[in-house]
């Protein structure tokens, strides 16, 4: 039995032709979490925006969502934890679809080896720009403001900043590769075996004598995932 992981589908982003290839890419691994799997874990941003309304939602997730719902009712826990295009999430993912989300990390323990599952935003000292827009996006006066918008008219826009804040990421992500991995190696340092983040679309597997850091990439270009059995932790692809 496994542990799997996987992060940055941005699902909504892309040409007709990419989200079908997202859409199929996502359902292969979680065929492969239902054929050997006991949990699966994703690290955030699965979505390229996800905000909830009281009575609304995007219905072109619905495939996505029935997805993960039909994973959960086969009783394989699904943990989600949020990422930074998943700020507004409330309760729809834990009432309506049974799964157990996160808000910005998860600590866990697997036979024996502790584990910090994060999304990754915002691990960058130098992304000044980005904790300040974070502030702005998680001010409930703002998110109280936003609500009062038709969704025909929010989602639109929503889509737009998502965008702008993806390509704002892709443009600096390698300027950051550092500062990923020096967290890491702090928080190996407090006792932790596995670290595994998201954010980046970069996938990353390093060793160290006190254990593992993984960047679990993305399902936009390389469709890589993590797989962490009772002997074993590798970083894989779809192909």
């Amino acid at each position: 039995m496994a542990i799997y992981i996987f992060s940055d589908a941005h699902l909504g982003s892309g040409s007709p032709e990419n989200e079908k290839l997202k859409y199929q890419k996502v359902k292969e691994i979680i065929e492969l979490v239902k054929t050997d799997g006991e949990r699966l874990v994703i690290l955030g941003d699965l979505f390229d925006f996800w905000f909830e309304y009281k009575h609304a939602m995007p219905k072109d997730q619905f495939p996505i969502l029935n997805l993960l719902y039909d994973l959960n009712n086969k009783g394989i826990p699904v943990d989600y934890v949020s990422g930074n295009h998943d700020l507004w999430m409330d309760d729809f993912f834990t009432e309506q679809l049974g799964l157990i989300l996160h808000k910005d990390f998860l600590n866990m323990e697997y036979r024996g080896k502790k584990l910090h599952l994060i999304h990754g935003d915002g691990l960058s000292p130098n992304d000044k720009g980005y904790h300040f827009l974070k502030k702005i996006l998680r001010n409930p006066v703002n998110i109280w403001l936003y609500r009062k918008l038709p969704p025909d008219w929010a989602i639109p826009l929503a889509k737009f900043v998502s965008g702008s804040s993806r390509d704002y990421t892709t443009r600096r992500e390698h300027h950051f590769e550092k500062d990923y991995e020096d967290y890491a190696k702090s928080k190996l340092s407090e006792g932790f075996d596995l670290i595994a983040i998201g954010h980046l679309h970069i996938p990353v597997y390093k060793e160290f004598e006190n254990g593992i850091y993984i960047n679990t990439g993305d399902f936009i270009n390389h469709f890589s995932y993590v797989k962490i059995t009772p002997d074993s932790v590798t970083l894989n692809y779809l192909k």
